[in-house]
């Protein structure tokens, strides 16, 4: 059996998708202490540090959000993705071992902003469907 190339850290990031996405700021940060730290209007995302981890929400209505289809309710999901932080972030080794255990990567891997700031990630799906992101360390501050 192939040698896991990675050790996971600890979770990076969650993100919800939200309806009222400045409902759900002012929830996240006036009642929960969460800090926005970088909004991107163009993707309808905002980043908010939650301790050492961070929650993403996207809305519904922005190029991310329309992307998981209809909305939160009894039917539809509001969970985007799972990002876990991996050490090391080695792109071919990581290639290599997902592809060993049936899971393909949805694309190459590509600078994202996370909890630590800019660095690689990866991502694919679990047997169910949901989307998993591995993120390495940052490699420009954040």
């Amino acid at each position: 059996m192939m040698k896991r190339p990675f050790e996971v850290e600890r979770i990076d990031h969650v993100v919800f998708r939200v309806r009222d996405l400045e409902r759900s700021i002012a929830l996240y940060s006036s009642v929960l202490g969460c800090e926005v730290v970088r909004r991107r209007e163009h993707l309808g995302l905002v980043h908010l540090r939650a301790g050492t981890s961070m929650i993403d929400l996207i809305s519904l209505d922005g190029s991310l959000g329309a992307r998981g289809g209809a909305g939160p309710g009894p039917e539809a999901r509001n969970l985007d993705h799972l990002c876990l932080r991996i050490e090391p972030f080695d792109e071919a080794a990581l290639l290599a071992y997902l592809s060993a255990h049936g899971a393909t990567p949805l694309a190459a891997a590509e600078v994202n902003f996370g909890a630590e700031g800019d660095g690689l990630s990866l991502y694919f799906r679990d047997p169910d469907g949901n989307t998993i992101e591995l993120k390495g360390p940052a490699s420009v501050a954040g």
